[in-house]
Parts: structure tokens; sequence; C-alpha cells
């Protein structure tokens, strides 16, 4: 699947659990799991609770998505 086939929605991170995965509620009230991309793990962007991000969300799979993006 590439990058372009993900839907991306804007949500806010609610919880941070071990292993790199990140609980983040969408602005439409749906929770999803989500994971750093690469280049936010190459850059070492940090994500803290409260921040607000875009998540990329497979149509296959709307309980799990990867984090492309951190808002300032």
């Amino acid at each position: 699947m590439s990058k372009d086939d993900l839907i991306d929605v804007q949500g806010t991170v609610l919880a941070v659990h071990s292993g790199g995965i990140y609980r983040v509620q969408t602005d439409s009230g749906q929770e999803v799991l989500a994971q750093l991309s690469g280049r936010m793990r190459r850059f070492r962007i940090k994500v803290v609770p409260g921040d607000r991000v875009t998540v990329g969300i497979s149509p296959y799979d709307p309980v799990r998505g990867i984090i492309t993006f951190r808002a300032k």
C-alpha cells in the first residue's frame, strides 16, 4: 500500500504506550492506535500527549494508523 492510499485525518494524542504506539482521538471521535512514520523517527520528532497530529489511516483497517505530521 502506498502513502497515497491512506486517509488523512486530524486528531489529538491521548496516550503513549510502550513500543512506540500512540492512542489518538480523531476530530470525528474515533480512537486510533498509531505509530510514528519512519521519517519522524529518523529526525527524532517528539510527540507527547496533547499534541495535534495528522494520522494516515488505512481504508482496510480503520483502527490502525501512521502519524505523519505533528502540528506546532
